[in-house]
């Protein structure tokens, strides 16, 4: 499982706006989950947006940051890192996709899920 983003448009859509092309800007090259540096990059980026996010989407960053906060614990641990992504892997998906298409309808920002 990789958190990762697509090319990023303006934002129009005020401090969640300007925070999510953050975040977008933070995963666009993520792809080693056991990187606890990265991992604490990209944590901080989340615990943000789970704070600024739209009320429909409470939920999804709050299964984003449960997911990040996992990998934190894992400590870069290829198989804790493995075992996390196969226990929350579909919420990850989905929780991403929700976040990507409000992302564009509301931010124009694109980042992939």
């Amino acid at each position: 499982m990789t958190l990762s983003a697509g090319t990023l448009t303006a934002c129009s859509g005020g401090s969640y706006c300007s925070e999510l092309q953050n975040y977008g800007e933070a995963v666009k090259n993520f792809k080693d989950l056991t990187d606890p540096e990265t991992v604490d990059k990209i944590g901080t980026e989340v615990k943000k947006l789970s704070k600024s996010s739209p009320d429909d989407l409470k939920d999804d960053w709050s299964v984003m940051s449960d997911y990040l906060a996992g990998l934190e614990d894992a400590k870069g641990d290829p198989a804790k890192v493995a075992q996390l992504a196969k226990d929350s892997g579909p919420k990850v998906a989905t929780a991403g996709e929700a976040i990507a298409q409000q992302g564009k309808d509301t931010c124009n920002v694109m980042i992939a899920s």
